[in-house]
């Protein structure tokens, strides 16, 4: 007999839109480094993120889909229980993750594999605020394509990737 899945008070509706964008934001602005590890055969991630004062952030997070928005619930770690899960098989992604003022919460610029790939999210508080929102010129949205989820980029194949990425702004330009 299956898990029946089903809704938590734990889990926390993630009302997020992604954006692909041509052009990384200027340097210097407040930079998280970003390493994720998406555990195969799960719907979990483990990230280690570095913070601009050097401080260590460890967590593992499920996130859930949904319509329109999905369900997240976040659990914070120390390194001992993050070493441990750290061992399992998963799919790796890194990236600088700049907070950005303007049109965006964050802009992802990934490194690896996928360097050239820009990301910028929004997250908000409200169903209405999210579908109100209208984005800069010269961004194409991704919000809704599985492609561009962070275990999908973790596992895809990088340069179709980028010249999918490649290829969709430049319609927009």
């Amino acid at each position: 007999m299956g898990v029946v899945a089903r809704e938590s008070r734990f889990a926390l509706p993630e009302r997020e839109r992604r954006f692909l964008v041509a052009d990384e934001p200027p340097q210097g602005g407040e930079c998280r480094e970003i390493s994720d590890r998406y555990l195969d055969g799960t719907r979990l991630r483990l990230r280690r993120v570095v913070q601009p004062s050097g401080a260590l952030e460890l967590k593992l997070t499920q996130k859930l889909p949904g319509d329109p928005w999905g369900r997240l619930t976040t659990l914070y770690l120390d390194e001992p229980e993050y070493d441990v899960l750290a061992g399992l098989p998963a799919a790796t992604l890194t990236k600088r993750r700049y907070r950005v003022a303007e049109s965006y919460d964050v802009v992802d610029v990934f490194e690896g594999a996928l360097t050239g790939l820009v990301v910028a999210e929004i997250e908000f508080d409200d169903e209405g605020a999210a579908e109100a929102y209208v984005p800069p010129d010269g961004c194409v949205e991704v919000t809704r394509d599985p492609s561009f989820t962070g275990g999908a980029l973790a596992r895809a194949d990088a340069p179709a990737v980028l010249r999918r990425a490649h290829d969709l702004l430049a319609r927009t330009l």
